[in-house]
């Protein structure tokens, strides 16, 4: 079995070792993100829900950097709400100050009852550049 290309940003919030997951894994020239949340660096949840957004899309960036990736390399965004129709307005002013123009990634917005403490929850897959396919 081969050895998973685990992306890790330099300042890592303490989910990633309480649940046992990276951030994303290189493979196949993508980058395959893992549910980024509002977290604090102690793992906690940021309280008030337009920061934790914002928290949430500032820790995706951070892993996206760390594999030499920006919003615009993002293909695919799925993205779940505790409460969507309460939410949306704010996640849609988080999303188009940070995902630049047309064209848009492809997204899928789910609503789910329970996101271990957390109100909103980003993953996402982006396309690597050439010097980061092979990068460790």
């Amino acid at each position: 079995m081969s050895q998973r290309d685990a992306v890790f940003p330099a300042a890592r919030h303490d989910l990633y070792r309480q649940h046992r997951y990276s951030p994303a894994i290189r493979s196949g020239g993508f980058l395959f993100v893992s549910g980024q949340v509002g977290s604090r660096e102690d793992g906690s949840p940021e309280p008030e829900f337009a920061a934790q957004v914002r928290l949430a899309f500032d820790n995706l960036a951070a892993v996206l950097a760390a594999a030499g990736c920006s919003f615009d390399d993002i293909v695919d965004v799925t993205t779940f709400h505790t409460d969507p129709q309460q939410q949306f307005d704010t996640i849609q002013q988080v999303r188009l100050e940070v995902m630049g123009d047309a064209p848009y990634p492809n997204w899928t917005a789910i609503g789910v009852n329970w996101l271990a403490g957390f109100d909103f929850e980003i993953k996402v897959v982006a396309r690597l550049r050439d010097g980061a396919v092979n990068a460790a």
